[in-house]
């Protein structure tokens, strides 16, 4: 793709998060006194998830959200309203504008989503700069309490956008949302997206080209091999199927993942549901084994971090006899100790303490101990 322009930092899906709860904070604190806050803009490439993070903000606080897409928009009237005659006893007749259905109505919190902004037209744009500055057009205002993010695509990256001037960029904060192959597999542990998928993420991070082969785009493929239990019987469909909707590269490396039996990786449910660890140890190390003496630290690393994000999701149930298999399995040799100190490491990080339970484990503890 064409060298292309986006603004601000380049962020993680748990960094624009952050950022989301920090701007917001500020902005109700300045409509209080009669202010109107800064809107946002999240650029990045198609597929990312954009949109999905400013919905799931608005939708995991309870808070509204409204949706708009200006590039549909054709003329200002979908913007501003339309005009009507309001006719009052005793006073002249006067126009006023009916505001459009997509504006919202109810005090907020809420979150008003400008989608695809510079996909809009520039007479468009120009008009929106006003709403970008007061939270207001001059036929409508939105209510208390409301926010505005918009998304973006990058300027000169074969995308078909309209470049916003510098008076426009200035009424925005922005930031510039980046893959993160272990927050989009902790994203995709929580939706139940197909295990292998997420191994393949793990293992061939650099298959996500940002073209045709996007966060997006996985997760449609994955759907569609998700009732498939034999990847490796069925490979020509798969390869098929992998064709219609990735690039010609990302095909070949699932392809290339599923000949060499990384669609059959331990599962965390393998690990910590086990009743015969030691038979659970001889399948790691037949996954570990490498050509000559080498181990496949991209397998074992795969694993250890499927791991981590299926003890730290939400929907996960504890139960007795995981702490001692978790033990056996991060204590064996095969688990290089930079893995160990980091699993234990974002376990303790962990504000909801899910982690305490394998903390607490004395002989990983003093194994961890002896090693730093």
């Amino acid at each position: 793709m064409k060298e292309s322009n986006s603004y601000g930092p380049q962020l993680t899906v748990p960094a624009v998060s952050e950022m989301l709860v920090h701007i917001f904070t500020r902005n109700l604190g300045l409509m209080k006194s009669g202010q109107p806050g800064t809107p946002v803009c999240i650029w990045g490439t198609h597929g990312l998830g954009k949109t999905q993070i400013v919905q799931d903000y608005a939708q995991s606080r309870g808070w509204q959200f409204a949706y708009c897409a200006p590039a549909q928009f054709e003329e200002m009237g979908d913007l501003h309203g339309m005009p009507t005659i309001r006719e009052e006893e005793g006073q002249a007749a006067s126009t006023v504008f009916a505001p459009p259905e997509w504006v919202p109505k109810k005090e907020g919190p809420g979150i008003l989503l400008l989608d695809d902004i510079n996909r809009a037209d520039d007479r468009i744009l120009r008009g929106l700069m006003q709403l970008l500055q007061n939270f207001a057009m001059f036929s409508w205002q939105l209510p208390p309490k409301w926010q505005i993010v918009a998304t973006a695509n990058p300027e000169g990256s074969g995308y078909s956008v309209t470049p916003m001037d510098e008076a426009m960029l200035t009424r925005m904060i922005h930031m510039t949302l980046s893959f993160d192959p272990k927050a989009w597999s902790k994203w995709a542990t929580s939706v139940g997206i197909d295990s292998r998928g997420i191994d393949f993420v793990l293992n061939y991070p650099e298959a996500v080209t940002g073209e045709r082969t996007t966060p997006r785009t996985l997760v449609q493929f994955f759907g569609q091999i998700e009732t498939i239990p034999n990847l490796k019987a069925e490979l020509d469909l798969v390869a098929n199927l992998a064709a219609s909707i990735l690039d010609e590269s990302t095909v070949a490396a699932f392809v290339s993942f599923i000949n060499n039996d990384l669609g059959t990786l331990l599962s965390p449910q393998d690990i910590l549901d086990t009743t015969q660890p030691q038979e659970m140890l001889k399948k790691l190390y037949q996954m570990a084994k490498g050509d000559g003496k080498a181990q496949r630290i991209d397998r074992i690393s795969a694993i250890c971090t499927r791991l981590f994000l299926y003890i730290t999701d939400q929907k996960y149930q504890h139960h007795p006899r995981h702490v001692p298999n978790f033990s056996t399995f991060l204590q064996d040799q095969v688990i290089p100790n930079d893995l160990r100190l980091s699993i234990m490491q974002d376990l303790a990080a962990q504000e909801s303490g899910v982690g305490n339970p394998f903390l607490k484990d004395r002989n990983l503890s003093a194994l961890l101990l002896d090693k730093m």
